[in-house]
């Protein structure tokens, strides 16, 4: 039987680098965002006003790109044991995502500090959300409380 990952705050140490499987982004992706959060902006639905626009197609909204980049990073197994997402900060859109692009994430652990509570650590993570071609379409940092052993 396959079990879950068991990783807590002692697993990673600043410095290290997870990479995350990918995504393929779809017409679907765009529309169930929208319809979860009321987003119906034209340029992420409209074929034809996207059309006229400079980017010449549709683009995926840029908060759907950071979920599915903290999304993509579970996948790693390391957070099996968050205490709590403390949140994002320096959220940077670099570069559109289209219908058809592939994202990945790198993220590097750029703090893992003890707190004040016993029971629980803090990672920090700088997170790059990379197309298909390696471009950076998304650059933000992100804070969890994480369970230490």
């Amino acid at each position: 039987m396959r079990t879950r990952p068991d990783h807590h705050w002692e697993s990673l140490v600043t410095g290290d680098l997870l990479e995350s499987p990918g995504l393929t982004i779809t017409e679907a992706h765009l529309v169930t965002w929208a319809g979860l959060t009321g987003d119906w902006v034209s340029l992420h639905l409209d074929k034809e006003y996207a059309a006229k626009t400079q980017f010449g197609q549709r683009i995926g909204h840029g908060p759907l790109t950071l979920s599915v980049g903290l999304g993509l990073m579970t996948q790693t197994g390391y957070f099996s044991n968050v205490v709590a997402w403390l949140g994002a900060d320096a959220i940077r859109a670099g570069h559109p995502v289209f219908i058809g692009d592939t994202v990945h994430v790198e993220a590097v652990v750029a703090q893992a500090r003890t707190t004040k509570n016993p029971k629980a650590g803090l990672w920090t993570l700088d997170y790059t959300v990379l197309n298909q071609d390696g471009t950076p379409v998304m650059t933000f940092s992100s804070s969890f409380l994480i369970s230490r052993r």
